[in-house]
């Protein structure tokens, strides 16, 4: 065994004229492992990757010939534990053969600096092994590589600085005019166009480093969809993003959340998590208008967590987009829904339950059955109960004009009790 010391400066020396050239740097860390040896950026795209002889996998040539690993195989490689432990660990990570994908054996270790994924350098070892020393090589090489990308993100970093700071001043009004906003967003490379939207994901805690480099594996691994600008604001993590997609937006912006999300809860058991949008613009003017949307959408779920348990979209919420104001309006005009009163007086006085009967079935559109199943009674039940609803209130539950306006009426009532 080599002293460390000695080793370390034998390692420098091998990789001494790779610095500006990733491809050499591959091929040099291949012929000193003995093996063939791809290097990753984050989003597991190829960075470089060496020669190899005709004994390869079919999980590398499909890597170097799309130029990013396919996706099923990051999905086999989560579901194993393999990134997990890449994510958790500085040290080489044994990868045992993955059959049914295709996948030979490898040894990969990450490329970070401090907890900030970088990329991945993966070995295919086929049915050879990696000894000590060689481990420490693959170790060591990471190191240089990590060098080599840190090299190029140091203008990243800063770039992104000066998107948040903007992104910042979009999202409170502070730019509030379409030529002053193109103007800033170039100067930042920034492309503002297309239907954009944004979309809040909130967690149960503030955002700790551990959960920040998950999101960001996720962000930059997805389709469909492209993130313009990104910024967590302590339990938030709020998204601008530009759709792709010319058919159903709001269907592929609630498909992303519901995605992220469950792909977040698969690395992250433990991490609770929401997620909602405000509407899509054209004009960049209005992403402040989007912004407070979603997180209204937000506030409206706390209020009414089972009408809206299934909603992630402002523009899904209906009636409910509205319902803040009609609840300053009627507490400006004392209003009383003389019906929902007289109900309640009735309930009082006979011990009986007619206003929920009520609720629930303006709840379920009038439909009986299901009605009456949700709050365990028979239909004859329940149909008597709403013949004595009539009776006492007038109401017409034919009309529907009546019976929007109680249904929103029972809704403000609900809010009224929570602000109480």
């Amino acid at each position: 065994m080599i002293h460390s010391q000695l080793r370390n400066e034998v390692i420098s020396e091998m990789f001494k004229d790779t610095f500006d050239s990733p491809d050499l740097l591959a091929e040099r860390i291949g012929e000193a492992l003995e093996c063939p040896i791809t290097i990753e950026d984050s989003k597991h795209g190829i960075i470089s990757y060496s020669k190899h002889k005709q004994d390869i996998d079919e999980v590398r040539i499909a890597t170097i010939m799309s130029r990013k690993v396919p996706d099923n195989i990051i999905n086999s490689l989560w579901k194993s534990g393999v990134m997990t432990e890449l994510f958790e660990s500085d040290e080489p990570v044994i990868v045992p053969a993955i059959k049914e994908v295709g996948l030979g054996n490898r040894v990969a270790v990450s490329i970070r600096k401090n907890n900030k994924i970088l990329g991945f350098i993966w070995a295919h070892t086929s049915d050879s092994f990696l000894d000590e020393e060689k481990l420490y090589i693959l170790k060591k090489s990471a190191q240089i590589v990590k060098n080599q990308l840190l090299q190029k993100r140091i203008k990243k970093v800063k770039e992104e600085e000066n998107h948040q700071e903007f992104f910042w001043r979009l999202l409170t009004g502070q730019l509030n005019e379409k030529e002053v906003i193109v103007e800033q967003a170039k100067e930042y490379g920034i492309e503002l166009y297309g239907r954009q939207a944004i979309t809040v994901l909130e967690f149960d805690l503030e955002i700790s480093e551990t959960v920040e480099k998950h999101i960001n594996y996720l962000l930059e691994t997805l389709h469909r969809i492209h993130v313009v600008c990104r910024l967590i604001d302590q339990n938030q993590l709020i998204l601008l993003i530009r759709l792709n997609d010319n058919n159903d937006s709001t269907m592929i912006l609630n498909q992303f959340l519901k995605h992220f999300i469950q792909k977040l809860r698969l690395r992250l058991p433990t991490a609770n998590v929401r997620g909602s949008s405000g509407a899509i613009y054209m004009n960049p003017e209005y992403i402040k208008d989007s912004y407070h949307q979603a997180l209204k959408v937000l506030t409206l779920k706390d209020k009414f967590p089972k009408e809206l348990q299934l909603i992630s979209s402002y523009q899904e919420l209906g009636i409910y987009q509205f319902i803040d104001e009609l609840q300053k309006k009627q507490t400006r005009e004392n209003y009383q829904n003389r019906s929902i009163e007289k109900l309640k007086h009735y309930d009082q006085q006979n011990n009986t339950e007619l206003l929920e009967t009520l609720k629930v079935y303006l709840e379920f559109d009038s439909n009986v059955r299901e009605a009456a199943s949700s709050i365990h009674v028979h239909t004859n039940t329940l149909n008597y109960r709403i013949k004595r609803i009539i009776d006492i209130t007038g109401i017409d539950l034919k009309d529907t004009n009546q019976k929007v306006c109680l249904y929103l009426d029972l809704q403000l009532e609900k809010l009224k009790k929570k602000s109480l």
